[in-house]
């Protein structure tokens, strides 16, 4: 099938009533929680993981990949009405967003973040759907040795590219790697890691870890600081551009979406790194570098279509290689691993609707934003007012009914308990709890493919390093592992991490 076929198949499957209706609610729910600071996707994705199971996979998946990319676009609200981003990557857009508001221009700045990021989606959208073939027949190719470095290589990636401390991160990893060992042998049978409880058989259940890990665990973290929010721009007016502001943005918007479609396929948060890095170099570009930081319309349109971009292309790796780049990823690939759907390359083969729908679906919720963002700018103001102590009963609530509903056993609830509890002293430990998901979700992959390999090989090791590909991919692991412990990359890092925060 050629692209033109796949993409009518993707629209026949994106255009169903049911799935039309979840692109929106996934959109509406993901700006949403942008607007709100202290919930965000992750968070959010995992409370509503539980519901999924009973959709369809093509449901559930362009559901939850709506809140993703639709939380880029609230997150820019919040940044410019009250300097307060709801999303990380909307950090950037606070600097130059907020004085655009203190100057009478919140409408000006709204438009040029929905305008600028419903471009850099659509074109990213294309990126995806053409790049997504090639990389998928490319993986078809591998071995179990390939897949194997391939795992590593990701594993090393995302310490590289995670805030903080690289070796507080490659714990994290290690951590999620041992959980993910729990329950029955892969070859034998036997359980490991169970001490004597049923239950885990089958190992620790991926919801009740994702929900209480992000969702429960955030919320702790959240009722720490000051809950209270005020709104400097009570009225939002003119909601579009002047033919000078278009001449403005237009080419920052251009690199904004070729730099963030590039990051997008980074593991780590691209979509920061990409809207950080679109700021810088719009800075550098411009002729009037000194009105950056007191309201360069520059300054919201390239970060926020950087970050756009990056959003979309960021399914990539998940999508062709089956190796999530993030937490979100991780979380689509629990989805997809619930729905008994293993993510790689054979989904393009043997599930086409589910992904080519997906790829349509960005398109379509992209343009939902556009429609959600601006009319409805008043909504999204007024939600800034709900106060948080009325909604984290009810997302706790909502979240152990959830869980317990998959399998209908409260171990799966008391589980929520204890990931929540581990999550909070992770956060208070300075440990970023996305690298021990990616752990926990590729973990049984890498095991899978090691053990496989050795069979094959009859126990040498050697395998890994006389495949060509293999080798080279240990060594891109190696280098990338070199890079993150070296003292100035270090700093650069957690630099750019600590002004997002």
């Amino acid at each position: 099938m050629g692209i033109l076929d796949n993409l009518a198949l993707g629209f026949e499957t994106a255009f169903t009533p049911v799935n039309l209706l979840f692109c929106l609610i996934g959109v509406a729910l993901g700006t949403a929680v942008g607007v709100l600071p202290g919930i965000g996707p992750t968070a959010t994705m995992a409370l509503l993981l539980p519901i999924t199971f009973g959709f369809e996979p093509a449901t559930s998946l362009i559901m939850l990949a709506g809140i993703y990319y639709g939380a880029q676009y609230g997150g820019s609200t919040t940044a410019i009405l009250i300097n307060l981003p709801g999303e990380s990557s909307a950090a950037v857009t606070a600097i130059d967003g907020h004085q655009m508001a203190k100057q009478g221009r919140a409408g000006t700045a709204l438009a040029t973040a929905a305008l600028g990021s419903f471009f850099a989606g659509t074109v990213a959208t294309v990126f995806v759907a053409l790049l997504a073939t090639p990389l998928a027949d490319l993986a078809l190719n591998f071995g179990p040795a390939e897949f194997f470095s391939l795992i590593v290589l990701g594993l090393i990636a995302s310490i590289t590219l995670a805030s903080g401390s690289t070796l507080k991160a490659l714990a994290m990893i290690v951590l999620g790697l041992a959980l993910g060992t729990v329950g029955q042998d892969l070859v034998s049978g036997s359980p490991r890691f169970t001490f004597g409880q049923r239950e885990l058989d089958g190992g620790l259940d991926f919801v009740s870890l994702a929900v209480g890990l992000f969702g429960v665990a955030e919320i702790l973290r959240n009722l720490e600081g000051d809950l209270t929010r005020s709104v400097m721009v009570k009225k939002v007016k003119n909601l579009w551009l002047t033919m000078a502001d278009f001449r403005r943005v237009r080419m920052p918007v251009l690199r904004g979406t070729a730099l963030g479609s590039a990051l997008g396929v980074l593991p780590g948060a691209g979509h920061v790194l990409a809207s950080f890095m679109s700021y810088s170099v719009e800075k550098k570009a411009s002729k009037t570098p000194q009105e950056f930081g007191k309201g360069a319309i520059e300054g919201v349109a390239g970060p926020e279509s950087a970050n756009n971009a990056a959003a979309q292309t960021a399914f990539i790796p998940l999508l062709t290689l089956g190796l999530p780049g993030n937490a979100v990823m991780a979380l689509l690939a629990g989805a997809l691993l619930i729905q008994g759907i293993v993510p790689g390359p054979d989904v393009i083969n043997n599930e086409p609707e589910l992904f080519w729908g997906l790829i349509v679906s960005f398109w379509i919720g992209n343009l939902f934003l556009v429609m959600l963002n601006l009319p409805l700018i008043g909504l999204w103001v007024k939600m800034l007012t709900i106060p948080y102590r009325v909604l984290f009963p009810a997302i706790i609530a909502f979240a152990a009914i959830g869980t317990f509903s998959i399998n209908r056993n409260p171990f799966d609830v008391y589980a929520i308990a204890f990931f929540a509890v581990l999550g909070y002293v992770l956060i208070k430990l300075g440990c970023e709890p996305a690298p021990l998901l990616l752990g926990f979700v590729l973990g049984p992959l890498l095991e899978t493919y090691l053990r496989r390999t050795l069979t094959i090989s009859q126990g040498d090791a050697t395998v890994f390093l006389t495949r060509p590909l293999s080798a080279t991919l240990l060594a891109l692991a190696v280098v990338a592992f070199l890079i993150a412990v070296l003292p100035s990359v270090r700093r650069k890092r957690e630099a750019v991490f600590e002004d997002e925060d």
